[in-house]
């Protein structure tokens, strides 16, 4: 399962195929930090503050910020609500996703993505659990509703735990999205499958141009990846839920294979690409990732913390990780860049039947970058 831990196993060196303005790999191994709320200004990249800018809400999975940064949508997993909130954290619901379906674990209504060109064609794009399985699915959303649900890809194997979730959108202007393996570790191998892999799609939820398959697999070898964010090089980094010994950060190659479930964490199998870096499941089972200032900023879920990666521009080397907030404020889930801002949106999900606390007792922080 997840929360308290989830599935999974990872591999050694992969193999990549050139896909044009794709990505690259990251971390090694971190030490922890103690949380400092008011924080002493530390080294450049250090969370230098954190406030409470909006409450009462029961598992805040996604976030996604309109392009101009007047406006962020956010989905509630279980209720399968979604809500926009403004820059100072007031919040009103905008809708509901059509045909969506808890798994009474960790599915129901979880990434969002705004269309980059949202001004022009108002699209915003979920991943949701529905009767059939998982789904990638576009809405039409005018400022202050969502209508026009349009079912975009659909064949995505759901189970009780290993759902993925995460959607974002690369620089190259295609939607990409994280699948677990639904419990089942051999479909992270099937390249014919959907499950465990990143996909790369258009905005119609078709396979993207140069896709290492000619499918929207993009790489595969996962377990239940829940993050994806792109650095300034337009590299694509993804965090994954290891099972009972490693979880991962990754550097996303197109057409690499990322091990599970032949090894977790890293390996020496042929034809794996090892992670960048592990964490011991308790100190991470990680979810969101964001990307600052050359760092990598990970919300952990079991690990109770947010750690940072700095990470090279210039080449794949990663360096020391630190852990901020360390048991402070329980599980975190979502993590997001504010538009034109070294600003992050932090929220937790303690209310997700493994954090102990109650319907609307989640929070969305704001975390100040130095």
């Amino acid at each position: 399962m997840h929360g308290s831990r989830s599935t999974k196993i990872k591999i050694g060196t992969a193999g990549a195929v050139g896909v044009a303005a794709l990505v690259a790999g990251l971390v090694q191994s971190a030490g922890a930090a103690e949380p400092d709320d008011s924080g002493a200004k530390g080294a450049k990249g250090a969370p230098t503050s954190i406030t409470t800018i909006s409450t009462g809400w029961t598992i805040p999975w996604g976030t996604s910020w309109l392009p101009d940064g007047s406006t962020a949508l956010v989905t509630e997993r279980d209720s399968f609500k979604v809500f926009k909130v403004t820059p100072a954290g007031a919040r009103t619901q905008v809708g509901t996703v059509p045909g969506s379906q808890t798994t009474g674990g960790e599915g129901g209504l979880m990434g969002v993505a705004l269309d980059p060109d949202w001004a022009a064609n108002h699209y915003v794009y979920f991943m949701h659990t529905s009767s059939d399985g998982n789904r990638i699915a576009r809405m039409t959303y005018n400022g202050s509703a969502l209508t026009g649900y349009k079912a975009l890809v659909q064949g995505i194997k759901k189970a009780k735990y290993h759902n993925g979730g995460r959607l974002a959108f690369g620089p190259d202007g295609y939607l990409y999205a994280s699948t677990g393996d639904a419990q089942t570790g051999s479909l992270a191998q099937d390249k014919n499958s959907l499950n465990g892999k990143i996909l790369r799609m258009t905005k119609d939820g078709k396979a993207a141009p140069g896709n290492p398959f000619g499918t929207l697999v993009l790489s595969l070898g996962h377990r239940n990846p829940q993050g994806l964010a792109f650095d300034s090089k337009g590299r694509l980094w993804s965090a994954e839920l290891g099972q009972n010994s490693q979880d991962e950060l990754n550097l996303i190659k197109p057409g690499s294979n990322y091990g599970w479930p032949t090894c977790e964490g890293n390996c020496s199998v042929p034809g794996m690409t090892n992670p960048k870096k592990t964490w011991g499941v308790a100190e991470a089972s990680p979810s969101g990732v964001a990307v600052v200032d050359n760092a990598v900023y990970m919300a952990s879920l079991r690990g109770e913390r947010l750690w940072e990666i700095p990470i090279n521009p210039d080449n794949e080397s990663v360096g020391t990780a630190k852990a901020y907030y360390v048991g402070t404020y329980g599980r975190l889930r979502a993590v997001t860049k504010v538009p034109g801002a070294d600003q992050l949106w932090l929220s937790t999900t303690n209310a997700d039947g493994n954090g102990g606390e109650p319907a609307g007792s989640d929070r969305i922080f704001r975390v100040t970058i130095g």
